[in-house]
């Protein structure tokens, strides 16, 4: 994660998906709607190291079309652009990694068609975190294992790829927040929390919910247990 000085306010363009993108995660996406093609095209002109735009997840409305979105979260996460590859057409191919966490203190003018919101940047851990967090990272580490299990179990075969928890505490945290079988608001909550122990903290409550859940269903379409975290150090 690149360095951002807490509580600093920065303005930044914003993107609502219907999804949550947390520190580290590899974010790709396919834009084709106008307004985020002027995004990219705007990007494209920035330096490398300042390629980057706010992802918040939508609370009401849609992602594409007329109507939009009509409400977001105000915590979301900085993604920065890694890949990007232009079409003829105006299209793009883009890959981005998960960075720093923000809140959004209001919608900034401007006369680009996309969002700009002044932000402030969001601390990860507070002093004297690292022992409690340790802790409870073990305890989500074998309950995330008995999750994994029931959902095997109920015929999600790719839970069987992810075979390695991180060690670090953080990583863990976000790891799992990404590869539970989630609503968007639990995903947000885990997003939102002040700090790594406060995630662990509601896993260990979250992983209890869905194991009981994934035990009283015969079956479930498969789902995706391999996701990765990468870049967060």
């Amino acid at each position: 994660m690149t360095g951002r000085q807490v509580g600093a306010r920065a303005v930044i363009p914003l993107f609502p998906l219907g999804t949550v993108l947390v520190p580290g995660l590899v974010l790709p996406l396919h834009i084709f709607e106008p307004r985020y093609r002027h995004l990219m095209a705007d990007l494209q002109t920035r330096r490398d190291d300042d390629r980057a735009f706010g992802v918040v997840a939508v609370r009401e409305g849609w992602e594409v079309g007329e109507e939009g979105v009509t409400a977001m979260y105000d915590v979301g996460t900085l993604a920065v652009v890694r890949e990007m590859v232009p079409y003829p057409d105006g299209r793009f191919d883009v890959v981005t990694n998960g960075d720093a966490r923000f809140r959004i203190l209001s919608l900034a003018e401007s006369d680009a068609p996309y969002l700009m919101a002044e932000v402030e940047w969001l601390a990860e851990d507070a002093p004297g975190d690292d022992a409690e967090a340790a802790i409870l990272s073990a305890g989500v580490g074998r309950r995330f294992d008995t999750y994994r299990a029931a959902v095997a179990a109920a015929g999600a075969v790719e839970a069987a790829q992810m075979a390695d928890l991180p060690d670090d505490p953080r990583i863990l945290s976000y790891l799992v927040a990404v590869a539970m079988v989630l609503d968007l608001s639990d995903r947000q909550l885990l997003l939102e929390a002040a700090t790594t122990t406060d995630r662990l903290r509601i896993e260990v409550a979250l992983l209890a919910r869905e194991t009981m859940l994934m035990t009283e269903l015969p079956s479930l379409p498969a789902v995706d247990l391999a996701r990765t975290i990468s870049g967060l150090n």
